[in-house]
């Protein structure tokens, strides 16, 4: 009965930070986008994307410092880790994929792929400047 109730306890968790997460990314994307676009996105589409994206994101994160065993303080050993930097890259691949496939501008047209690269590549940058803040890399 405790495993069960650690399990949900970790996926509430998981959904809380990632949306939380995915609200911060999704104003940002969603500036980027109607800047880019130059037409109005859809908010509530870039939230959603947001969402699978960090959710995705999360997981690969966590992954990778379950296998190299940086779950604890310090982190400075995980993020020079060449697996965390593969799977940030494939993280924002998936990213701009998601993007790119989930998100409609107001008239009905998807967004162009370069517009989801951009998005993505300004959330990556804002995310790494607030962790190494925060971190202390």
């Amino acid at each position: 009965m405790t495993t069960l109730l650690t399990l949900v306890s970790a996926l509430l968790w998981w959904v809380l930070y990632s949306s939380i997460g995915a609200l911060f990314f999704a104003l940002i994307a969603w500036t980027v986008l109607r800047w880019s676009e130059h037409c109005p996105v859809v908010f509530n589409r870039t939230y959603l994307a947001c969402l699978v994206w960090t959710m995705v994101g999360l997981l690969l994160v966590a992954a990778v410092a379950l296998h190299e065993g940086h779950t604890r303080p310090p982190y400075g050993p995980l993020l020079s880790s060449s697996l965390l930097r593969g799977a940030l890259v494939v993280d924002m691949l998936i990213g701009a994929l998601v993007l790119w496939r989930l998100i409609p501008r107001i008239d009905a047209r998807r967004i162009r792929p370069t517009s989801a690269c951009l998005a993505v590549a300004v959330i990556m940058a804002v995310s790494f400047g607030v962790t190494t803040s925060l971190i202390g890399g």
